[in-house]
Order: C-alpha cells, then sequence, then structure tokens
C-alpha cells in the first residue's frame, strides 16, 4: 500500500451507517486487499483519531441483468471502524 489514500476508497453513509455513529462507529469502503492493521493505521492517521477496533466485511457482488444479458457487479469491502471514546468523525466535513 503506498498512502493511506490507497486504502480508504469513501466513507459510506446510510441509515444504518448513520445509526451506528452513535457507538462511535464509522464505516469506510476500502480496498478487496486491506488488512486490519492498515485500515486503522490509516484512519488513525487521516482523521488524527484514536482506533479502538477494526471489523471487516467483504460483499460478494449481486448477479444482475441489464438488456437481456447477466454481469455479475464487483466485490466490495467494508470496515466497521470503533472509535476511542470522546474521538468522533464527521464525514460530511470531508477531508
Amino acid at each position: 500500500m503506498n498512502t493511506n489514500y490507497d486504502v480508504i476508497l469513501s466513507p459510506i453513509i446510510t441509515e444504518k451507517a448513520t445509526r451506528l455513529t452513535e457507538n462511535n462507529q464509522v464505516v469506510f469502503r476500502v480496498t478487496l486487499n486491506a488488512t486490519k492493521p492498515a485500515i486503522a493505521k490509516a484512519v488513525a492517521e487521516l482523521f488524527k483519531v484514536k482506533v479502538k477496533a477494526v471489523n471487516t466485511i467483504t460483499v460478494k457482488g449481486k448477479r444482475k441483468l441489464a438488456r437481456g444479458k447477466t454481469y455479475t457487479r464487483s466485490d466490495i469491502k467494508k470496515a466497521i471502524v470503533t472509535l476511542e471514546e470522546g474521538h468522533q468523525i464527521d464525514i460530511t466535513t470531508g477531508l
């Protein structure tokens, strides 16, 4: 991995992810080969916060049908980052 921007692709902003902010958790889309320590380091350095834990989920791409032809969406990897007490990330402001 070259930089922290190569690990974290974007924040995920959904109703479920917004509810997780009440528990001091933030959800990011990360590269498929990103490791938990690399994700924790990238979040800590980019947002200047302390990371408590990182959980990852690999979502397999769905098979879809468009104009009579089937295709498969790309796999994505999500990281649910739990922050230490007193730390928070405001995703709406950006970097």
